[in-house]
């Protein structure tokens, strides 16, 4: 095919989709605002022409995917659209902001503005570009929230075209993704959305583990038929006969639900008994109750089937704080296997699967969910109001609530807070008023007095005692969970250390004066070990550094019965080391009997760079050389893993899965390198295998004997515990690799009496 065929090729496949994108517009609710659309495709085509991705498509393709997905999957308007179409043109090309305000309108160059990186970082050079770029995105989305839906929609057809990428480049945006795409897609009711984040991310993350349980979900698909036609037979028959017009159907859990749920109760494929759902959808009657219908399909459920009381969850009266609404519950089939049915709406279904965006479908009824979000964004305002001054920081403390699990708590009035599972007396003081939190005593929980840290749970009603002489101590945030909470005391610390800093400077002014040059400053913070101008005013300030009284002291002497003190050890030097030529250093520092000074340290050598862009073969022979293996996740060779590149230009391993790896692909992905493992045959890993089984005499001599048949393994320890007939056991063992511990673990499930068995 020459150059023209391409471009005509190009041209048909650009329209059909600009195409596309109209239609799926002119379906929608929203005005017909066509030409406004039209506008900014023509010019995000002509700013992007001649632009290809990666994949070899025209550029184009990829801002109207964004928009395809804002209109259809979001249900966004023409606004929205026409930022979608644009939201490259500022960062790519010549077009600035103020071009496209006096082209579009303010409205859509502020969000295109948002959805635009920044170029230079908010708190200096040091911190996270990534972190710096969320950061702006939420100063952007607090003003309008369509900023944050078209950036999710964006990184949604990344995801999808995420091949055409390199390894290290995809583990960067799958860690980004799942840090802090897929938990704002939840914080917002975009729940098809952040599943699809979540189910990408897991696809390029474990590839073998996603083949592997693709294939077992289609293998098992007959038989989950046949459970769920026999379940919904007789629940037909009786919804059929009150008269509802209603849709029914099984949902499969996704892969990475249940990939998830295995690696955290340690359980294979065939022991997850909840692998799908049953969801009733309803058209409301006219004049009749939404919420009395859900409870009316939910009593004539309950009388076809038993129910377990403790898997009831009543969305519906009370939703949760990202819009949704639903009734779940979970009744005993027909074949003898526990079912999970949710009840809801068409309304509440549309919320659940497109979020607060198809909320503006149904602002006349007045629904509660526009106050949950105006809540988030007002937490979000307060967060951004005072900011971390590490961006890294900042980002954990947003995104801290994402994904948290709601509990509902009263004060003594009855007014209902909802605040995250596992939030404390404090959270909920900081809930009711930030001066409050400041000054908090303790609470009573239900009548009862209880300490700071005490952990709520839903239904407590709670009472705060204060006293104006308590103010936050750092303890505080050992035990805070809500972003409010640690960003008000956060914000109280620091303004108490900039008292605490001011004062040493002043301190340390008034004794040097002129002497204190930036030179002699650099010296100092070296000899001491701090890292800047601020930690040592403050440890001057907090008297952890205890200066002379007399600038003559500080250069020249100082008392006996301080000559432990790192300072008075400096100054006994100062002299000589600040001001004399590398003989005389040396000089003083023998005179000290000091053997070597911080000050007079040879620069390290640079240890060789590592290829960014290339894989990166993990040998055995380099092991703890070239690469380390921390803790956090401690990886074998044969997991997955990614390889991150420290600021001493070391290379940690990490797996995949790590929350600590997440975290750095999420901020640090320009430091993700993929790496390959070799063969490893003399070093071993430490690995921890859990069983489970029913308690027989002898038994763990019989798993002993059975490892020891053709296996020869280096165990660390064995420890076997047994209570009513059911014995736990944990095994630690030296290995080579994950085969060898996939191989103990068949081995140990031969064991008569053992039921479960897996890598912890």
């Amino acid at each position: 095919m020459n150059d023209d065929e391409k471009l005509i090729v190009d041209e048909r496949m650009i329209d059909e989709e600009f195409n596309g994108l109209l239609s799926d517009y002119l379906n929608s609710n929203h005005r017909r605002k066509v030409d406004i659309i039209t506008k900014a495709f023509n010019l995000a085509k002509e700013a992007h022409k001649g632009a290809r991705r990666r994949s070899g498509e025209p550029y184009i393709m990829h801002p109207l995917a964004v928009a395809r997905i804002v209109s259809k999957e979001i249900g966004l308007g023409s606004t929205s659209i026409c930022a979608a179409l644009l939201h490259d043109v500022v960062e790519d090309t010549d077009y600035t902001v103020e071009d496209l305000r006096a082209l579009f309108g303010d409205k859509i160059a502020q969000i295109v503005d948002g959805l635009t990186k920044i170029s230079s970082g908010m708190f200096g050079n040091d911190v996270s570009a990534q972190a710096e770029n969320f950061r702006k995105l939420l100063l952007t989305m607090s003003e309008d929230i369509r900023v944050i839906l078209i950036k999710i929609a964006d990184r949604l057809h990344n995801m999808r075209t995420l091949s055409s990428m390199a390894p290290a480049k995809q583990f960067k945006i799958t860690g980004e993704t799942m840090y802090i795409y897929a938990p704002l897609a939840h914080r917002l009711g975009l729940f098809a959305i952040k599943t699809e984040l979540e189910e990408l991310s897991f696809r390029y993350e474990h590839p073998d583990a996603f083949t592997d349980l693709t294939q077992k979900i289609q293998e098992t698909a007959p038989e989950r038929n046949l459970i769920y036609e026999n379940f919904a037979k007789p629940i037909t028959k009786a919804l059929d006969e009150m008269d509802i017009e209603y849709k029914m159907r099984a949902r499969v859990k996704s892969i990475y639900s249940i990939w998830k749920k295995m690696e955290a109760k340690g359980i294979e494929f065939s022991e997850v008994y909840d692998l799908f759902a049953v969801r009733i959808t309803f058209e409301v009657h006219p004049g009749m109750d939404e919420k009395k219908q859900c409870w009316d399909i939910y009593s004539a459920i309950t009388d076809i089937y038993k129910l377990r009381p403790d898997r009831i969850r009543d969305w519906v009266s009370t939703p949760k704080s990202n819009g949704y609404q639903a009734l779940h519950l979970t009744v005993m089939g027909p074949d003898g296997k526990w079912i999970e049915v949710q009840i809801r709406s068409r309304r509440m279904d549309d919320i659940a699967e497109k979020g607060f965006a198809a909320h503006w479908k149904y602002k006349e009824h007045n629904v509660e969910e526009d106050n949950e979000l105006e809540k988030w964004l007002k937490t979000v305002q307060e967060v951004l109001a005072n900011p971390n001054p590490n961006a890294i920081d900042f980002l954990d403390t947003v995104k801290m609530n994402l994904f948290a699990s709601e509990i509902f708590c009263f004060t003594p009035k009855g007014e209902i807070k909802t605040l995250p599972k596992g939030a404390t007396a404090l959270d909920f003081a900081y809930t009711i008023h930030t001066r409050v939190g400041d000054h908090c005593l303790g609470a009573k929980v239900n009548h009862m007095l209880v300490p700071l840290s005490k952990k709520l749970s839903s239904g407590d009603q709670v009472e705060i005692l204060t006293s104006e002489s308590i103010h936050p101590q750092v303890e505080w945030l050992s035990f805070v969970t809500t972003a409010k909470a640690k960003t008000k005391i956060e914000a109280s610390l620091r303004r108490h250390r900039r008292t605490i800093v001011e004062k040493g400077q002043n301190i340390l002014n008034e004794l040097l004066g002129d002497e204190l040059t930036d030179s002699v400053f650099h010296k100092i913070l070296s000899y001491y070990d701090v890292d800047n101008k601020e930690d040592l005013f403050f440890q001057i300030g907090t008297g952890d550094i205890l200066l002379p009284a007399e600038k003559s002291d500080f250069f020249k002497s100082a008392p006996a019965e301080k000559t432990d003190n790192l300072l008075v050890r400096y100054v006994k030097q100062a002299v000589n080391v600040i001001k004399g030529s590398p003989s005389e250093q040396q000089k003083a520092l023998e005179s000290t009997g000091i053997e070597s000074s911080p000050l007079l340290l040879p620069a390290q050598q640079t240890k060789p760079k590592i290829d960014r862009k290339a894989v990166y073969h993990l040998i055995e022979y380099n092991f703890k050389k070239n690469f380390i293996v921390p803790t956090c996740c401690n990886p074998l060779p044969g997991d997955d893993v990614f390889g991150y590149i420290t600021e001493n230009e070391e290379l940690e391993v990490h797996k995949r899965s790590c929350p600590v790896g997440m975290k750095l692909k999420a901020n640090f992905g320009d430091r993700i390198v993929a790496v390959a493992w070799g063969d490893y045959i003399q070093y071993s890993f430490l690995a921890t295998i859990a069983f489970t089984g029913i308690d027989r005499t002898g038994i763990l001599n019989r798993i002993l004997s059975k490892l020891a048949e053709d296996i020869t393994v280096n165990i660390k320890s064995v420890n076997v515990t047994a209570n009513d007939g059911i014995f736990e056991g944990v095994l630690d063992v030296h290995v080579h690799s994950t085969k060898d511990v996939n191989l103990l673990c068949a081995k140990i499930i031969e064991v008569d009496g053992v039921k479960t068995v897996h890598r912890s």
